[in-house]
């Protein structure tokens, strides 16, 4: 009997210990120290913003303009602000992932015209960027 209790017991801790621990994996393609490009459309009165056609069109179109120094890319649609009574502080919010800051750099230089170019079609908001470093 007391054998018994004691593979219970331990079964117990294997399974509390297995469905607790962290899980590891590479698969996460942000990683510390990479450089995240945030573009921010402030929600402002007047101004529009075409989600369909920046989520099917600019940021593949983008991507592609980028290559393979781009890591990762993300879009963000606002939906509420801090308070259900608060209007959303941005429209939309895009975010492009680099392993250095030369790499964005290079990446923009070559391709800014076509780009900014494109802004008309889904905006008429100048969009805020702001470049950081990935902590955690």
């Amino acid at each position: 009997m007391k054998i018994r209790y004691t593979f219970i017991f331990l079964g117990f801790i294997f399974f509390f210990i297995s469905c607790h621990q962290p899980i590891k994996t590479d698969t996460d393609p942000i990683k510390k120290g990479m450089v995240k490009v945030s573009i921010l459309y402030p929600n402002e009165e007047g101004k529009t913003f075409d989600m369909d056609y920046y989520a099917q069109k600019h940021m593949p179109m983008v991507a592609d303009l980028f290559g393979n120094p781009l890591k990762h890319y993300a879009i963000e649609k606002g939906i509420a602000g801090r308070t259900p009574d608060e209007p959303i502080p941005y429209l939309a919010i895009g975010y492009f992932y680099f392993d250095q800051l030369s790499d964005y750099q290079n990446a923009m230089g070559s391709n800014a015209d076509e780009i900014l170019s494109d802004i008309p079609n889904y905006t008429n908001i100048r969009p805020i960027v702001q470049i950081s470093e990935v902590v955690k």
